[in-house]
């Protein structure tokens, strides 16, 4: 294949042009990730691994470690990484301190790599990144995990100038996001996941929206790993799940690993092995759940959780279960808003994602037990205090009233119409997510009428 791409791990891209790799994407290809939680459903093939190591360029969406994966970037360190600009540009900086060789693409303008390749990129408020890649008039999309946060109109608008279009990007139930929730009484909250409302409709209704003629699924092909975290495997997205219900007159669901040749017009499907099924004891990744916080690190703790300012507008408390000890931190005041939280965790992924900033590892890694006090909405930790963590402030650097006013107006500058208005459609659907349950008929009547009107 001289001109084309694979599709290969959780969430990887290779593209060739004459015949050599130039280009990955999200290079996951180490054993685990979310300190031991995920490991790969599949095996990379040996292939795909070299072509991997021997390509030109990396390009990495977002900062969740199955998609930037530091064991995996250090085995690229002489390659040229490519990065989409945000505020505050974290993994820019990072990767320029350890002497990688990075370059920031400007949002929404296109970038050679070759002779018949070049790449767009845009980034969104989520901290989120897409990805558009133009092989001689074949277009390639790749949304990863981000969702519409502004950029939809401009990039329905780019593809329709393409006859052959591929989508490729997450689709699922929806675990890869936090689903281990108790409430007061010890009652596990069951997630949006344990639906398994069908894939394929979204699937169908993102093709339309994006003028894709086909969709590869991508970002959902892992296995939860530890004794602590393989409750949650129930909830996984197998391959064959996201067919069901896909029904459309002009997009073709395709294999999630293939090679697509671009001379050719060819699919051929990769057919990778499934990974044996192991579950592994917490110990194997560093966390002992019997250990304890330091006085230090306690103080460490309250330091990191009290710098967010917009915690004091709705949170009380958080409480530390560490080891069978209990941290206090108080947020807001004792009885203003009759809410706080309870995080059980170990020590040591505790202290490394605090250190580190990466609170966001514990939340998705679903070995963290999670305990709702007192008033919350059936979005539980959403949108007051995920994105403000672990979105603003943990990679935008963003904690301060004044920092959040700086960050929101950056990304706003880029498309203002666009960001408005996403932002209004926001609003109206947290506010339908936190009030009317996910599992009601009304839900997921208005959940319909969304897709078709959009």
């Amino acid at each position: 294949m001289k001109l084309g791409f694979e599709v290969i791990g959780n969430a990887t891209l290779i593209i060739y042009d004459e015949g050599l790799p130039l280009l990955v994407t999200d290079p996951w290809i180490s054993d685990d990730a979310y300190f031991g939680s995920w490991t790969h459903s599949f095996e990379i093939p040996e292939v795909q691994m070299t072509a991997v190591k021997n390509t030109e360029y990396v390009w990495l969406s977002h900062g969740h470690p199955d998609h930037l994966d530091h064991r995996s970037i250090e085995q690229l360190k002489d390659k040229k990484f490519l990065l989409p600009a945000h505020f505050g540009n974290r993994i820019y900086n990072d990767l320029k301190e350890m002497g990688y060789q990075v370059s920031l693409l400007k949002d929404r303008t296109w970038t050679s790599l070759s002779p018949k390749v070049r790449i767009l990129s845009t980034s969104d408020y989520n901290q989120d990144s897409i990805i558009l890649i133009d092989m001689d008039g074949t277009l390639l999309i790749n949304t990863n995990d981000a969702d519409d946060r502004g950029w939809g109109t401009f990039l329905r608008k780019t593809a329709s100038a393409y006859k052959n279009v591929f989508l490729t990007g997450i689709s699922g139930f929806g675990d890869p996001d936090m689903m281990n929730y108790y409430d007061e009484a010890g009652n596990f909250l069951q997630p949006q996941a344990a639906e398994k409302n069908p894939v394929g409709p979204y699937v169908a209704h993102k093709c339309h929206r994006y003028k894709a003629k086909y969709f590869i699924p991508s970002s959902s092909m892992h296995r939860y790993q530890r004794t602590d975290s393989g409750w949650a495997n129930q909830y996984v997205t197998e391959l064959s799940d996201h067919y069901i219900g896909f029904q459309s007159k002009t997009s073709e669901m395709l294999p999630a690993f293939i090679r697509y040749d671009v001379e050719k017009d060819t699919v051929t499907p990769i057919n990778p092995p499934e990974r044996p099924f192991v579950l592994l004891p917490p110990e194997a990744f560093g966390d002992n759940w019997s250990d304890t916080l330091t006085p230090s690190e306690e103080e460490k703790a309250k330091q990191y959780f009290q710098k967010i300012a917009h915690f004091f507008t709705f949170l009380d408390f958080i409480d530390l279960k560490v080891g069978g000890k209990v941290t206090h931190i108080p947020i807001a005041g004792k009885g203003k808003y009759n809410r706080g939280i309870t995080f059980e965790v170990p020590r040591n992924s505790l202290m490394t994602c605090i250190q580190y900033e990466i609170f966001d590892d514990l939340l998705i890694g679903n070995f963290m037990k999670v305990t709702l006090h007192g008033k919350w909405t059936n979005s539980r930790l959403y949108p007051d205090f995920n994105p403000y963590l672990c979105k603003y402030a943990d990679n935008g650097g963003a904690k301060s009233e004044e920092e959040l006013k700086q960050y929101f107006e950056f990304y706003k500058k880029r498309a203002y119409l666009e960001y408005v208005v996403h932002r209004m459609e926001m609003h109206s659907k947290n506010m339908i997510r936190s009030y009317i349950p996910f599992q009601s008929d009304l839900y997921k009547r208005l959940k319909k009428v969304y897709y078709d009107f959009w």
